[in-house]
């Protein structure tokens, strides 16, 4: 469940960095713009899972779609698959090991709840709900390159930052690092990244 925490608190080159600044409000206004121009995402993405207790980082594949307003299914493809949709108040999640594959309403469990505050907030870069969670640094203005330091103790107590980086155009996010405290530390990156194209409507 903590991993799943930290996907949630998301649930994100070609110039130098800069040094670290305050976010200028043209610059969220940007995202925000650019971000409200899509109506649907889907993307391979690659996580990468660095911890401490092993030499070789833990690499998993899968795919993620998303689609305005309320849909969105994340789901691991390799080396087992596993995966969840949400679909306005109701979900649905599958494990491959189990065999097993549930509904829930999200209302009514906690953890989901948070998980898709985080990943919609992302995914519309809803950047008044995310100033309100985080304290945001800007590394890079193009491609933005953010910096996230949660404001709650809760969040804080296992989550120290995030690193997360918006395609060239600023439409979507193209990567996401999440640092624990203990320094493991979980990247993403968003592959074969698609945007505004229509998506079936049975896969969420």
């Amino acid at each position: 469940m903590k991993r799943l925490l930290l996907l949630c608190a998301l649930l994100l080159p070609a110039l130098p960095l800069h040094a670290e600044s305050q976010p200028s409000p043209q610059l969220l206004e940007t995202l925000e713009k650019n971000a409200g121009s899509v109506r649907t995402i889907s993307s391979d993405f690659v996580q990468e899972k660095h911890l401490s207790m092993f030499k070789n980082p833990m690499t998993s594949k899968g795919r993620l779609y998303f689609a305005r307003p309320d849909q969105l299914r994340w789901e691991l493809t390799a080396p087992v698959a596993s995966g969840f949709v949400l679909k306005g108040d109701r979900g649905r999640r599958w494990h491959e090991r189990t065999g097993r594959t549930e509904n829930f309403q999200i209302s009514q469990e906690p953890i989901m709840k948070l998980v898709s505050e985080q990943l919609f907030a992302w995914a519309r870069s809803d950047f008044a709900w995310i100033k309100k969670e985080y304290r945001v640094t800007v590394l890079q203005e193009s491609p933005a390159l953010l910096r996230l330091e949660p404001r709650s103790a809760a969040t804080a107590s296992f989550l120290h930052h995030l690193l997360v980086g918006f395609s060239a155009d600023g439409r979507y996010v193209k990567s996401v690092e999440l640092h624990e405290k203990d320094g493991d530390f979980t990247r993403i990156r968003f592959q074969n990244t698609v945007v505004n194209k229509a998506l079936p409507a049975d896969i969420f």
